[in-house]
Parts: structure tokens; sequence; C-alpha cells
């Protein structure tokens, strides 16, 4: 991520470069050099886009809210996430369990969204029932296929005071370092009960753990 205080030097340096061009070689060497400046700033745009902070709003009601995003649907890991968060707050946890769609590439090509749907909702109806199964009360919701736009789009409306991702992917694994640097309350990783800590499934120090 770029930082603040570069931008301004960056707008500067080009500024700079650009009137050189036109004083040393004329409006030719001026013009090439701004095609120039501009085609760099274009390609960093693309390859370092703007990652703001994600903050979900915020309700005073005295109401814990769990934003549980699952990928990979391994009941130790769903159940852990939720024990974890029960036994950090003082009073009820509300959870909404998010299913980020999953395309084949396939369904990308053709651009359809109807069997990833259909196969979502399934997961949704499976961690539901073994939260629920366990005397919490979880509501859920499908999102997009980028688990950290599902999150951020999710937080929009659900005032989310922790985030917990369950996946042992190479593609949770990627959400969890942006969720842990974007998000602005506490998050954790769960990699799964076959890829964890054994008998919790909370993923080893330093991958993901716990950002307070």
């Amino acid at each position: 991520m770029l930082a603040a205080w570069k931008l301004p030097l960056i707008v500067a340096a080009v500024a700079v470069a650009i009137v050189g061009g036109f004083y040393i070689g004329g409006p030719g060497l001026g013009m090439a050099v701004g095609a120039l400046a501009a085609s760099s700033v274009l390609i960093m745009a693309i390859v370092h886009p703007p990652r703001p902070a994600i903050t979900p709003g915020t309700v005073w009601d005295g109401r814990e809210r769990l934003l549980l995003v699952v990928q990979d649907p391994d009941r130790e890991a769903i159940l852990t996430a939720a024990a974890l968060a029960a036994a950090d707050c003082d009073g009820p946890l509300e959870i909404l369990i998010l299913i980020p769609i999953v395309k084949t590439f396939t369904e990308r090509w053709a651009e359809e969204v109807g069997p990833a749907r259909r196969r979502a909702q399934e997961r949704l109806a499976g961690a539901t029932t073994i939260l629920r199964g366990a005397g919490a009360a979880a509501s859920g919701r499908i999102g997009d296929e980028d688990p950290v736009q599902a999150v951020a789009d999710a937080v929009a409306a659900f005032p989310a005071s922790r985030v917990t991702l369950v996946g042992a992917s190479s593609l949770s694994d990627k959400a969890a370092g942006e969720l842990a640097a974007r998000l602005t309350v506490p998050f954790m990783h769960l990699r799964g009960s076959r890829a964890g800590v054994p008998g919790l499934g909370v993923s080893p120090a330093g991958a993901h753990g716990v950002r307070q």
C-alpha cells in the first residue's frame, strides 16, 4: 500500500520531470516525458490499487457481533470461532455467517452465477445448522467471490465487532493477510482442524492469528 506522505513527492517529481523536459528539449521532449510519467502512474495504480481501511458501523446496544466468513465448511473450526468469540465478550453474541461464492473456471468464463450461488446456499445451510445446533444465534448471507470485497459489503450493513475467517486454501491465506491489514476491528484466521493446532484448528502463531 502506498503511504500517504509519498503521494505529494511523486506528484512533485512528475511535475519537475515534465517541466525539465520542456525546458531542455522543447515541446517534443516535454510531451514524451509527460506521456512516460502518465504511463508510470497508471501502471502503479494498477499494480498497487488503493486499499482503504474496512471499518464496520457501530451500534451502541451492548451486543457483540461476529462476522464469520466461511470458505471451508470445517465443523470444528466453525464451532471454535464461535466459542472463542463468545468467551471474549461479556454480553450476548450475534453471529452473521458470510459465504463467498466460489465459481469454477467454466462458470467464470460463461459469466454464470446460478450454480455457484446454489453451492454457497448449501454451505450456508450447513454452517448455520452447525451453529444453531450448538445453541448459537446465527443468521447468514452469501457474498462476493472476492472474500475481502464480501467482508467490506457485509460490514456496511452488519456492525461487526470482530471478524473471523475460516479457510485453509491459498485464497484464504491471501484474503486473511489483506483483511488483517485493512480491518479496524479484531480479526482472526482459523485454518481448520486439519491444518491448525490439534483440537482447536487455530492458526499457529505468526500465520495470521489474532489482531486486536
